[in-house]
């Protein structure tokens, strides 16, 4: 029974199962990122011969048995999804960032809901890189090649039994694509791999990084996803009824799905337009950096054999994805054509849809911006993977089944009616967990760090990718100000920092150094942290024990943002700029907004990051520190606690991945029907 919940990351939103194999073997658990795999090949005997641990263990496998076997919904289309990256669990490290968190909660909601999907992806063996530092903050990374041994993946196999493998050419040259498969629930995501017999050596190690090489190597890549990806579910004996493209690396499957129509025997523009009705594409992101470009040699070197095999010129292949058709000067750009190629397209917020329509507009010329057809399903969390144990059992006891009633208003209004004393109890239990396990790690980590946290006074967290335009150390661009706040003896500020810069930003590094400066001055005295490598059991801490959780990108440049989205189950609040998924979020009682909804399009960004600077202190200091230490005889902050039970009320429905998939397919993988 353990081995076959071993195989199935459904046990990264079981808590209940996570504490088995943690009890089986708890420093393997510990050293393998809390991989229950990890615990069974020595387990301890004295634990496995306990009456109420095989108990324990006979109740979560029948949990996880009920849930795989649980109808699926009949109303829902076939989906394969398809994304560079998915964050599952901390230890199969095939993420960066909030892309493939977003993916991983994706494919999690849509096993609880019955949605029968299958995703692909790349076996990124060695997954993004570990985080460490040098000597004076810097950042370095290494990588640490996955084993597969101990992980939940195995081989794909194909309806004959024999092992899927699917050949691909990149450029004139002909490679085999292997996959493995991991069960996600009741989803399956199969990740393609390069490294097999009968792809050349100089290739092999392509899939096996994420988000590094240069161009050659991203094209390349990309080409393994879409089009190797829809050769493989054709392997294995799969037809979507709908293709969902998660960002424009996966936009070339609608050159393979293009190619399957002309074979068939349709003339170009019915096969495009059989493309179109079956594929759907999500944008993720208004950074230019974020959508990849082509020229016009790499795209003929890499495409030349498709094209002659399609009976289509290169220029007319390469127009697909040209917002100007016959431009020779213009590349190639992944997001035009996942956006020319798909009968809808959405951004990830309600901001980000008018973004992107505003960005996107030359790609319909003869309509006004308002009537640009990219729309917009805000992104949401998966509450079971995020939620702390201590926070779930607290629900479960003061407000019912949340599980079974998380997109449920109704339910989460009755956080309203939580007695103060309990809820700031919980709050205060959260905080201290947090605060050790920050100290703990802190000791462990090669920046070295003295930290002094109180577990009494107010937490505020920041952990995300470094790119620079989510101006980590924005608080600190006023340094004596900040300092003020964060070491006065009655009211002090802690703040915890985790995240990683992409190998190749020296930007990003820039404010990694930066911040751990912060940290090193001697004002500060330990209340400020950096958490080195950070990953999702390091997010998962953060969002469980931090009081308020910070977001201040430079508007509009944050798409959703999601890491905020998690902590109202825990009691946090969230204090950010109006970007990304906040603005759908905030009620004026449930947290707080930087500067409310300021313009900035009149600021250069040097005026712009002053401004919210500014914004950022004035509202620590005149409205989120006052709440938080105004206390009454019982010692209560009665103000924000009534913030708290707003934010549990106001959130977790609406901002969770249910809520997220649900609309999917109601309004996109439903609304143009198959």
């Amino acid at each position: 029974m353990l081995s076959e919940i071993a195989g199935n990351v459904w046990w990264s939103w079981s808590p209940e199962a996570l504490d088995l194999f943690e009890r089986l073997d708890p420093a393997a658990f510990a050293r393998s990122r809390n991989n229950p795999l990890a615990t069974l090949a020595d387990p301890d005997p004295e634990v496995l011969a306990q009456a109420s641990f095989r108990e324990r263990v006979e109740r979560v496998y029948s949990e996880f048995r009920t849930d795989l076997a649980a109808p699926l919904d009949p109303g829902s289309p076939r989906v394969a999804y398809f994304c560079m990256e998915y964050a599952l669990h901390e230890s199969l490290p095939l993420y960066s960032g909030g892309l493939g968190v977003l993916a991983g909660d994706h494919l999690k909601s849509a096993s609880d809901l019955g949605i029968p999907l299958v995703a692909v992806g790349l076996f990124l063996r060695d997954g993004y890189f570990t985080q460490y530092f040098d000597e004076v903050g810097r950042q370095q990374d290494r990588s640490d090649a996955l084993e597969t041994g101990s992980s939940p993946l195995v081989r794909t196999v194909g309806p004959d039994g024999e092992l899927a493998r699917v050949r691909v050419h990149l450029g004139d040259t002909e490679v085999t694509v292997g996959s493995w498969t991991v069960q996600v629930g009741r989803t399956t995501l199969h990740l393609l791999d390069l490294d097999e017999e009968g792809t050349p050596a100089e290739l092999r190690d392509l899939t096996h990084r994420l988000y590094q090489g240069g161009m050659e190597a991203r094209i390349r890549k990309e080409i393994v996803l879409g089009i190797g990806g829809v050769r493989l579910l054709r392997a294995l004996g799969l037809s979507p009824d709908v293709y969902h493209m998660n960002e424009g690396h996966c936009a070339f499957l609608t050159l393979e799905l293009l190619r399957e129509e002309l074979e068939a025997g349709l003339d170009r523009d019915d096969a495009v337009a059989k493309v179109r009705s079956r594929t759907v594409f999500t944008t993720h992101t208004p950074v230019p950096a974020g959508h990849d470009r082509f020229d016009y040699e790499l795209f003929e070197a890499s495409f030349g054999s498709m094209a002659r095999s399609l009976g289509i010129p290169v220029p007319e292949l390469m127009d697909l994805g040209r917002i100007h058709p016959g431009d020779p000067g213009e590349p190639f750009n992944m997001t035009v054509l996942g956006m020319r190629m798909a009968r809808s397209s959405n951004g990830v917020s309600q901001l980000h849809g008018a973004v992107s329509r505003h960005m996107w507009h030359d790609l319909w010329p003869g309509r006004p911006v308002e009537e640009v057809p990219v729309g917009h399903v805000t992104n949401g969390v998966h509450l079971a993977t995020w939620t702390s144990r201590a926070a779930s059992e607290f629900l479960t006891t003061h407000l019912g089944d949340w599980k079974a009633n998380q997109m449920e208003a109704d339910f989460w209004a009755r956080a309203r009616n939580l007695p103060d004393e309990l809820l700031w109890a919980c709050r205060r239990s959260l905080r201290e967990a947090f605060l050790d396990f920050a100290h703990r790690r802190a000791g462990e980590q090669t920046l070295r760090q003295t930290p002094r946290l109180d577990p009494d006074t107010l937490t505020i967290g920041f952990a995300r990718r470094f790119a620079t335009y989510k101006r980590a150390p924005l608080l600190f661009r006023d340094l004596p100000a900040a300092i003020e706040l964060i070491s006065d003896d009655t009211r002090p500020l802690q703040l915890v920092f985790a995240g990683k810069a992409h190998p190749d930003d020296e930007g990003g590094k820039d404010l990694i150094q930066e911040l751990h400066e912060v940290t090193r001055h001697p004002d500060v005295n330990g209340r400020v942290v950096f958490l080195e490598d950070y990953d999702m059991a390091i997010g998962r801490a953060m969002v469980a024990g931090c009081d308020v959780w910070l977001n201040n990108p430079r508007r509009p440049m944050e798409a959703s943002g999601t890491s905020g989205q998690k902590v109202a189950v825990h009691g946090g609040l969230n204090l950010a700029i109006a970007d990304g998924w906040w603005p759908e979020g905030y009620n004026g009682s449930n947290g707080w907004m930087i500067g409310e909804d300021e313009s900035s399009a009149h600021l250069s960004e040097e005026e712009q990051d002053d401004r919210d600077a500014r914004l950022l202190l004035e509202t620590l200091r005149a409205e989120v520190i006052p709440t938080f230490y105004e206390q009454d005889e019982w010692g209560i902050p009665v103000r924000w606690v009534a913030r708290m039970k707003e934010a549990m009320a106001t959130l977790p429905h609406a901002f969770s991945s249910h809520r997220m998939v649900r609309d999917y397919r109601d309004t996109i993988y439903l609304r143009h029907g198959a």
